[in-house]
């Protein structure tokens, strides 16, 4: 089985509202206010585009700067420290060590093998210190950062590309996101889904695909 990860929200935390209302306080004063700029800024177009790097952070800057008419300083130290903000979170990361310890015994049994994957929208620069920061992203078998191949999720053609670079078997395949709209697009590829809404019910769902063993 193919077991494949998102990371914001997923693995590592991930609050927008948090991050502008803490930058940005005379614009995000309210849960509401705080709420919409967050969407303004990282709902946008040129934030996808950061994410399908298309577009480098400077120019995310520029533009979101020009178009909201935000502090350029306290934007660029917000979007200049999200890499570091982005901090794995320990029962998500409890079931990866998990995962990772069936693996190896399931390797040495000779078992049908599990492996581990990634497919997160991240941009080059965050990709890049994630990488630095935590070295347990070794432990996958695998994976695709948005901004390394100029997709991004939903989009059909980064589900395909991670499944054609791995030899992966969409009906031995589960995707876990947050974000529904990219789980309905990795089941319409033939994986199975898991919509994550906290590690225990991902770790019941994924014992009712087969992993029986991971225990909680």
């Amino acid at each position: 089985m193919n077991v494949v990860f998102d990371f914001g929200a997923v693995l590592f935390t991930w609050r927008p509202v948090d991050l502008v209302a803490e930058c940005f306080p005379d614009r995000a004063s309210t849960s509401a206010l705080a709420g919409h700029l967050a969407h303004e800024v990282f709902g946008h177009p040129d934030w996808q585009g950061f994410d399908r790097g298309a577009v480098s952070m400077p120019e995310v800057i520029d533009r979101t700067v020009a178009r909201l008419g935000l502090d350029r300083a306290a934007l660029t130290k917000l979007v200049e420290s999200i890499g570091e903000r982005l901090v794995p979170l320990p029962e998500s990361i409890a079931l990866l060590n998990r995962l990772d310890a069936l693996r190896t015994q399931q390797q040495a049994s000779g078992a049908e093998p599990l492996h581990l994957y990634f497919l997160s929208n991240m941009p080059v620069p965050y990709a890049r210190t994630l990488e630095h920061l935590h070295p347990f992203l070794l432990n996958f078998d695998g994976g695709i950062f948005s901004g390394d191949v100029l997709l991004i999720k939903p989009e059909p053609a980064i589900y395909q590309l991670l499944q054609s670079r791995y030899a992966l078997d969409p009906a031995k395949t589960v995707f876990i996101d947050d974000l529904l709209g990219n789980i309905e697009a990795a089941q319409a590829q033939g994986w199975h889904g898991i919509h994550f809404k906290n590690a225990t019910q991902v770790t019941q769902e994924l014992q009712a695909v087969g992993l029986r063993e991971i225990g909680l």
